[in-house]
């Protein structure tokens, strides 16, 4: 993603760890609830599996451990997440993921060269860039995707356009107040995103602490 520094601290908190390594906590409250709706939805079939914005680096470990048939691909435009990331690879010693590479989700042009992806995974972005981000983002993502591949987006949504409690609208507030193009998106408006280019819908699964995943197939 964009780097925006004026994004309020509650928004991407990490705490250095040793050999490079970042710990997010968020990360390690959610990322068993990710894996498990991952598992559920994903192709059968072995294939290529890319994560947009993989952050510290704890979630595609984790992916990858749980997802064995696909050759992993973490992506990160922050030079420190990357360091982050390839060390928890190093240390897994996961052999079905690669390096992190450099890749702005919300640049235009990056779906057609990463074409042939299985599943895409992303956490935790869209209510940190704009809209028109979000759109490109959905809209590259779909072009990415091989027909029967899945998208997930998890994070925190709008339902029907509505903050549905005080701490979501208080993190809302948050994030309009450093940057009044972010925030919070509406589960149905995103949802409608990925089938206005052609992707199917698949399931949008409740998660803890009021979160949501959205997960779309694209067509054989």
């Amino acid at each position: 993603m964009p780097r925006r520094d004026t994004l309020p601290p509650t928004a991407s908190v990490t705490t250095p760890q040793d050999n490079d390594r970042l710990y997010a906590p968020s990360a390690a409250r959610n990322v068993t609830d990710v894996v498990e709706v991952a598992k559920m939805h994903a192709p059968v079939k072995e294939g290529k599996a890319l994560e947009l914005a993989s952050g510290t680096g704890q979630h595609i470990i984790a992916l990858a451990t749980a997802l064995p048939r696909f050759q992993w691909q973490p992506t990160e435009v922050d030079a420190d997440r990357r360091k982050s990331i390839d060390a928890y690879i190093a240390e897994s010693a996961l052999t079905n993921i690669t390096a992190a590479i450099p890749l702005d989700a919300t640049a235009t042009g990056w779906g057609a060269t990463h074409t042939g992806q299985s599943l895409i995974m992303l956490s935790n972005l869209l209510h940190l860039i704009s809209t028109p981000e979000a759109q490109i983002l959905i809209r590259e993502a779909a072009i990415a995707l091989a027909p029967g591949g899945v998208l997930m987006v998890y994070g925190p949504f709008m339902r029907d356009g509505e903050l549905t409690s005080d701490g979501d609208a208080s993190f809302h507030q948050s994030l309009q107040n450093a940057d009044p193009e972010i925030g919070y998106k509406s589960d149905f408006d995103v949802l409608e995103w990925g089938q206005s280019h052609f992707l199917d819908y698949l399931d949008m699964v409740e998660m803890p602490a009021n979160n949501l995943s959205i997960l779309w197939r694209k067509p054989e």
